[in-house]
Parts: C-alpha cells; sequence; structure tokens
C-alpha cells in the first residue's frame, strides 16, 4: 500500500499525460492541411486520389495493429459494436475527410482549420444533449475563449479571401466535415470505454480505407479514369502520400484516442483546439500564407482556453 499523498501525484502526472498526448497528437493533425495545400500547389492531383494516397500508405500500420489487437485481446466485439466501428469510420475517416479535402482546394489552410475546429463545441454538445454528460465550468469558459478566438480570426480571414468565387462553397464543405468528425469523436468517446482506444482506431481506421477505396474504384469506373497525375512520376506525389498518412494520420490518430481515454472526450476536444494556431503559423512560414492582427488576437484567445484546459489536467481538477 502507498500512502495518499503519493498517490495523488500519480493521478495528476497521469491526467497531464493525457493532456500532452491530446496536444501534441493536434500538432500532428494540423499538418494535414499544409501537406494537402503543397501537394495541390505542386502538382495535379484531385482530392479523392490524394486521400486514397493517404489511406494506402496507411493501410499497412492498421494492419499490423488490427493483428496485433487480435493476438493481444481475448475479448470479441459484439455486432452491434462492429455496427458503430463501420458507422464512425465511416463518419471520421471518409466522409470527413474527403469533404475536408475537397474543401482545402477552395480555401486557405488556416481559414479551413479554424472552421474545422468547431467540432470540439459540436461534439461538447452531442455529448450534453445525446448522452446527458454534464459540461463543467471550466470546460464552458474554455469554450468561450476558444471559439471568441476563433470568431476572431475567421472573420478576419473573410477580409481576404471573399475574392475567390468558390469560398462559401469551399467553407460549406469544410463546415460539413466539422460536423461529421464531432459525430465520429461523440461516438469514439463512448465506444473507447468498453473496447480499448487502440482497437477502436485501428478497425474505424481499416473500415474507412475501404471505404475510401471502393470510392476511388467506383469513381474510376464511372470515368474510366484510375490514372495518377504525372507528378507521381516524380515522387513528389508519394512523399505527400506518405506524410499523410504518417505524420497528419497513423501516429495523431492513435495519440488522439489515447489522450481521450485519460482525460474524456470533451477535455480532449478542448485541447485540440491548438490546432487552428499551429496551421495559422505552418502556413505562414510554409506556404507563405499573410498572419493579420484578428489572428494574432484570435490565437492569444485559443491559447488561454487551451491553458486552462491544460493547468486543470495538470492539477487533477478534470471532471471524467
Amino acid at each position: 500500500m502507498y500512502p495518499s499523498s503519493s498517490r495523488r501525484p500519480s493521478a495528476g502526472s497521469g491526467l497531464l499525460a493525457g493532456f500532452l498526448i491530446s496536444f501534441t497528437g493536434a500538432i500532428l493533425f494540423s499538418t494535414k492541411a499544409i501537406i494537402i495545400k503543397k501537394a495541390f500547389q505542386t502538382t495535379s492531383v484531385d482530392a479523392l486520389t490524394l486521400l486514397s494516397l493517404r489511406m494506402l500508405f496507411s493501410l499497412p500500420f492498421y494492419v499490423a495493429a488490427a493483428v496485433w489487437s487480435f493476438r493481444r485481446s481475448a475479448t470479441r466485439m459484439t455486432p452491434r459494436q462492429w455496427m458503430w466501428v463501420v458507422i464512425l469510420g465511416i463518419l471520421g475517416y471518409h466522409l470527413s475527410s474527403y469533404f475536408d479535402f475537397v474543401g482545402l482546394q477552395y480555401i486557405s489552410a488556416g481559414l479551413e482549420r479554424l472552421i474545422l475546429f468547431l467540432y470540439p463545441s459540436f461534439a461538447v454538445l452531442i455529448n450534453s444533449f445525446a448522452f446527458r454528460q454534464r459540461i463543467s465550468r471550466p470546460q464552458i469558459w474554455a469554450l468561450l475563449l476558444t471559439y471568441t478566438g476563433i470568431g476572431i480570426a475567421y472573420f478576419g480571414e473573410l477580409k481576404i479571401d471573399t475574392g475567390n468565387a468558390h469560398f462559401y462553397w469551399g467553407s460549406f464543405l469544410v463546415f460539413l466535415c466539422a460536423i461529421t468528425y464531432a459525430f465520429y469523436l461523440a461516438g469514439m468517446g463512448r465506444i473507447v470505454s468498453v473496447l480499448e482506444p487502440s482497437k477502436f482506431t485501428t478497425y474505424s481506421m481499416l473500415v474507412a480505407v475501404g471505404s475510401v477505396f471502393l470510392h476511388f474504384l467506383v469513381r474510376g469506373g464511372l470515368t474510366g479514369n484510375f490514372h495518377l497525375p504525372a507528378a507521381a512520376a516524380s515522387g513528389n506525389l508519394w512523399v505527400y502520400g506518405v506524410l499523410l498518412a504518417l505524420v497528419a494520420t497513423v501516429i495523431p490518430s492513435f495519440m488522439l484516442s489515447e489522450g481521450m481515454k485519460r482525460i474524456g472526450a470533451n477535455n480532449a476536444a478542448i485541447v485540440t483546439s491548438v490546432g487552428p494556431v499551429s496551421t495559422i503559423l505552418q502556413a505562414h512560414f510554409v506556404l507563405g500564407d499573410p498572419i493579420f492582427i484578428e489572428q494574432v488576437v484570435g490565437t492569444l484567445l485559443v491559447i488561454a482556453g487551451v491553458l486552462l484546459t491544460g493547468w486543470k489536467a495538470s492539477s487533477g481538477k478534470i471532471s471524467l
């Protein structure tokens, strides 16, 4: 037996680790928009082909993880659990990703991330209304700070992007991405309470891989076009596919599921609001996008919201 004073730091350290895991996973996920925009700028690839390449290079890792999970766990999934894995996999990593990839053809990476990161508020509301999960006071303050910041930065971006003829269509597609991903996140928060996070992530990603490949084959069958762009011959497109698979998909997907297990779905959703900040900075230094005053103010508010959540995590006061 350990004294009670020695257990408290251990619990706090576990919560802090969950915060750091979620935070790092959000940073890695935020590289996705930068990689996609770079691929669109330097190759003639279309959204569905690029998404299919992302899934193709992700597949070996998730197959290996599925085999390891199957051998490690004697627990078998029920038909109902499989049904939810299929539904959430298609929602979270096929439809959501497809809307996002197409939308990024028409709007900037920074604006994409700002719209996309409405999903934590959607996920919190879904958890509250559908699953009767109470929204705590720290979560309310963190959400207010975070989304006030995102709103300020969003309207600042509107001033410089409205000349784009497809601006609102691209924004709408990314908005759909945020909605579908929020349902995935809320459902994931429920199912990881009965399934191991790594098992759920692995199987849902495998479902999404199969779904995306089927989409690609149907599109190719209808158009008669299965050919990759000429840029693939130079290796550039393959590099982007590998980066999307490893840096922006495989590693952060496992980190997010583990972080959610440690600190809860609502808190993980709020912590990942650092994503827009990361994307805006990367878009400036990698893509040459401008940074304006609204982004700076919005960034400070988003950081304040994330730090509030992180402080609660490190002090062991997060309501799980």
